[in-house]
């Protein structure tokens, strides 16, 4: 099973003089897979993230990319590329030029047409010649990706690649993120976003104070028991609203928020008594024309799993 994984680590730990980043942090991401890292600020994600792309090494612990044991060496492990805190660019020159220098500096002699299909992938190719110093968030962000497909990675490590993405670029960006998985590219990426996160992975680990909180499957997230705020808009809110306060397990919330709509109210349920009320509502005859969690499963166990605990008194 470990030969078909693209990171092992088992107890990571590091510091930062006395604060501790990571705390005995334990990660397995299969081959091929996006796998979503996600905490709140401070949590460990960038120090995981760089350790992955061999800008820190571990003060203790195992950490194996691809079936290789990591050394203890600052140095990329082979088939890894990426970047974190945002990619490193020269703003004086233009976007083909930082391609062609960043990959001298690896000692790459990237051709004119892996730099062109590079651009082409991230959707640059208008601004290839344009100066850097010019260029959005959101631009910089594909360029950085841009120069991390140059490497043709079999591990691609980034941290906040949707930031500055306006909708059409983002869309841009999940596109190339997916088609490269489903060519045997693991990605492991970092978002605060968690649309983000559910668009794209299929399994997330949590980090909170440098501690593995979850990690697995997006589905487990959503388990039958955790209950959850839902927006439903029917044909019949009248009927919609009688029928859910028969219902065993659905709770009436406070709808003030969808007084714009009167065929709009909030539920709060565990997705059996959400499905009963499905169930029901069809039988008279409403139509359920939207049925949408208000937090999604992810941030809602987010927010669950991230809170800081409370001092006892």
């Amino acid at each position: 099973m470990d030969a078909l994984l693209a990171v092992r680590a088992r107890g990571i730990t590091k510091w930062f003089g006395e604060v501790v980043a990571l705390d005995g942090v334990d990660l397995d991401v299969p081959q091929g897979q996006i796998h979503g890292l996600v905490g709140p600020n401070g949590a460990g994600k960038t120090t995981l993230l760089g350790l992955l792309l061999g800008l820190a090494v571990a003060d203790s612990g195992s950490l194996d990319i691809r079936g290789t044991p990591v050394g203890r060496a600052l140095d990329a492990p082979d088939g890894v590329a990426g970047f974190v805190d945002g990619p490193g660019l020269y703003p004086s020159l233009t976007a083909r030029q930082n391609l062609a220098a960043l990959a001298a500096l690896r000692g790459d002699d990237a051709r004119t047409t892996a730099i062109d299909d590079a651009l082409a992938q991230v959707g640059l190719t208008d601004v290839a010649d344009d100066r850097t110093r010019g260029f959005s968030l959101g631009m910089r962000q594909r360029l950085g990706l841009a120069a991390a497909l140059l490497t043709n990675p079999r591990l691609l490590v980034l941290d906040e690649p949707s930031n500055g993405l306006d909708p059409a670029g983002k869309k841009h960006v999940h596109g190339v993120l997916t088609r490269l998985a489903a060519d045997g590219t693991t990605v492991v990426l970092s978002s605060h976003r968690m649309d983000d996160l559910e668009a794209l992975c299929s399994d997330v680990t949590i980090l909170a104070a440098g501690r593995v909180v979850f990690s697995g499957p997006l589905s487990k997230l959503a388990a039958e028991e955790r209950e959850l705020d839902y927006r439903v808009r029917t044909s019949d809110a009248h009927a919609a609203r009688r029928l859910a306060a028969e219902t065993a397990g659905i709770r009436l919330v406070d709808d003030t928020g969808a007084r714009y709509d009167a065929k709009v109210l909030v539920v709060r349920a565990q997705v059996p008594a959400l499905d009963q009320l499905v169930v029901r509502l069809v039988q008279a005859g409403v139509a359920v024309r939207e049925l949408s969690p208000l937090v999604s499963p992810l941030e809602a166990a987010f927010l669950d799993l991230t809170a800081p605990e409370e001092a006892g008194p």
